[in-house]
């Protein structure tokens, strides 16, 4: 891991030094071809002078401008070790240098600004109702990094999709489908799922990777008969569960009570262990449910193995551990 780490930082640090080399040599080009027109030393007809030589301090602002940034993200961003934090700086970056851009575009194409000015308010106006939906998306992509409601890297669920987000541009997002309707569980269905930014305006997201707390509760359930020993399937469960789960529960546990502390919500039991309840069921059996924390992104692969290790110490006691059996089962 930390080698692969290194090499890649080495290719993205060669790639950065190519890139302002480049920078370079185009600037110092463009500071020739300024020389030339400035003394006049090629014969061009007047009104050719005025708009070349804007066309050649635009583009030489554009190119310091892609130079400072490929600097700013060599020396600053790519340094910063969280991936999410680090992501979202290289958009509003990527940002803010077409911005500048946009507008050195403008100032060459326009000698007049006030022309410049009513030319794009006429075009902004006509935009503004061709593209209602992609600005309300980027709208959306600013409340995502004021409001965070997810990141790079967080499991979440909105509207039908649930995934693990992968990309987030300045319109829409992209989801690493979790479950859907090919496979169960939290097994990644191999689908990506995209949907406009312009969606957490007005639905519902549940993040199951908040960065203070990305845990959640989980539960594992079996169907016993009355006549079964309730506190012999208590003790199988709970100590199934806290060997798988260790001492990690109880941080998070306690975690979730510091939380909880700095809040207005009423203070909850939450036990520090995984917990063994019992429910009467509709069908004349009893639920018998152990509730335990757990990474979502590792929930299926602990459900399964903990039902595994429990299913077999439950049968090895038939006589106290009675299951449903028929036909239908």
């Amino acid at each position: 891991m930390g080698n692969d780490a290194s090499r890649k930082c080495a290719t993205a640090n060669r790639g950065h030094v190519l890139w302002l080399g480049a920078y370079v040599v185009l600037l110092l080009v463009l500071a020739a071809i300024r020389y030339v027109l400035w003394l006049d030393l090629v014969p061009l007809a007047p009104r050719y002078v005025p708009p070349l030589r804007r066309i050649v301090v635009g583009l030489m602002a554009i190119v310091l401008i892609l130079a400072a940034a490929r600097l700013i993200r060599a020396r600053a961003i790519d340094r910063i070790a969280n991936a999410a934090t680090r992501y979202n700086l290289q958009r509003i970056a990527g940002l803010v240098v077409f911005v500048l851009i946009a507008l050195i575009v403008v100032s060459m194409l326009f000698a007049n600004w006030y022309a410049a000015v009513a030319s794009l308010g006429l075009i902004s106006l006509v935009l503004g109702f061709a593209l209602q939906t992609p600005i309300t998306s980027f709208i959306g992509w600013i409340y995502i990094l004021a409001r965070r409601p997810y990141r790079v890297g967080d499991r979440i669920s909105i509207g039908e999709a649930t995934g693990d987000v992968i990309e987030v541009t300045y319109l829409d997002t992209t989801l690493w489908e979790v479950g859907g309707p090919y496979v169960s569980s939290s097994h990644p269905s191999g689908r990506l799922v995209k949907f406009p930014n312009a969606n957490v305006l007005t639905s519902a997201v549940y993040n199951f990777s908040w960065e203070m707390f990305p845990y959640i509760w989980d539960e594992i359930s079996f169907q016993i008969a009355y006549d079964s020993d309730l506190a012999f399937v208590s003790e199988v469960m709970q100590q199934a569960a806290e060997r798988e789960l260790g001492e990690a529960m109880i941080r998070r546990v306690r975690t979730y009570r510091d939380i909880l502390a700095r809040t207005p919500v009423d203070e909850v039991e939450v036990k520090e262990r995984p917990a063994v309840l019992f429910r009467v069921n509709a069908n004349t059996w009893i639920d018998a449910r152990v509730r335990y924390l757990v990474d979502p992104k590792h929930a299926g692969s602990v459900k399964s193995r903990l039902l595994l290790v429990m299913l077999q110490q439950l049968n090895t006691q038939p006589d106290r551990v009675r299951f449903p059996r028929g036909d239908s089962r």
